[in-house]
This record gives structure tokens, sequence and C-alpha cells, in this order.
């Protein structure tokens, strides 16, 4: 990725964190906070991840060198070895998966807890790229834990208001 690209990123991929994470912190308590903080890692992950990696991927832009500061050699070699001469079918397996759970996660109930437990998992195993993403996984992580038991809750209220509804 070129430093211009970056130069742009940086600060959307920045800005849509915080509001994030600070959506993540409120969204227990504020049903808006959690629609926003949704909003928010849907735009993320579909605009800055699927739209950006999309236009790199058609534009020809090589994947080579993601992985160099990866701590365990096998992610980095297999990165070199696997992904990058076969970067149409990873990075377009990236995408979909980026795009799908952007957008399921504007679903509420089950699809949107699904896609917040998916990226989850994607953030923490960014880490395996280098401990450089730590500073960004570890309070994203943590934002999308507490969407996801808030969503829960929102899930578990409204399914107990429906019990109450058929009961009456």
């Amino acid at each position: 990725m070129g430093t211009a690209t970056l130069a742009v990123l940086g600060p959307v991929w920045l800005g849509l964190g915080i509001v994030i994470f600070v959506s993540g912190l409120r969204a227990g308590r504020s049903p808006h906070a959690l629609r926003t903080g949704c909003r928010a890692v849907s735009a993320l992950w579909v605009l800055a991840g699927a739209a950006v990696n999309a236009g790199l991927l058609v534009a020809g832009r090589s994947y080579t060198g993601f992985a160099d500061g990866a701590y365990v050699s096998f992610v980095h070699e297999t990165w070199e070895s696997l992904v990058v001469p076969h970067q149409w079918v990873f990075i377009g397996l990236l995408i979909a998966f980026e795009a799908v759970a952007g957008l399921l996660v504007l679903v509420p109930g089950r699809p949107r807890q699904g896609a917040l437990v998916a990226l989850i998992a994607f953030t923490v195993a960014l880490v395996s790229f280098g401990w450089g993403f730590l500073l960004w996984s570890a309070p994203m992580t943590m934002a999308l834990a507490l969407l996801l038991r808030a969503e829960r809750r929102r899930s578990a209220s409204s399914a107990g208001s429906r019990e109450t509804v058929r009961a009456g």
C-alpha cells in the first residue's frame, strides 16, 4: 500500500476506530450507541476494508510484504508463497468476508452477532502479522466484544418482550 493511500486511509481507520471504541463503551446503556457503533463497523469493513482491497487488487497492487512483520516465520513464508501468487483468490475471499460481515453487522439479532464474532476472530488473527497490529487489535477487539454483549442483551430483551406479548 502506498504512502498516499495510507495518508488517506490512516485517518479514516482511526476515526472509525474511535467511533467504534466509544460506541462499544456506551452500547450497554444506549441503543443509539449500539446502532452508531454497528454503522461504524460496517463502514470500516465495507468501505475502508472490502472496497479499498478491491480497488488495490483491481489496480494490480501486490500484497507482497504485508506479512513482513510476522513474528512466526510460518506466517510470513505462507503469505509470500501461497497468498501473494494467488492473491486474486485469497484477497478476493478477504474482500467477500469483509463485505458480508460488514453488511451483516447492520442486521439486528443473530446475523449481527455472527458478524461480530467473525470480526473479533479476524481482528485477533491480525496480530499474527506483527506486533504492530496489537495497537489496533486490542482496543478494537474490546470494542467489538462490547458491541456483541450489548447486541446479545438487546436480542434477549426483545425476545422476552415478544414472549410477554404472546402470553398476554
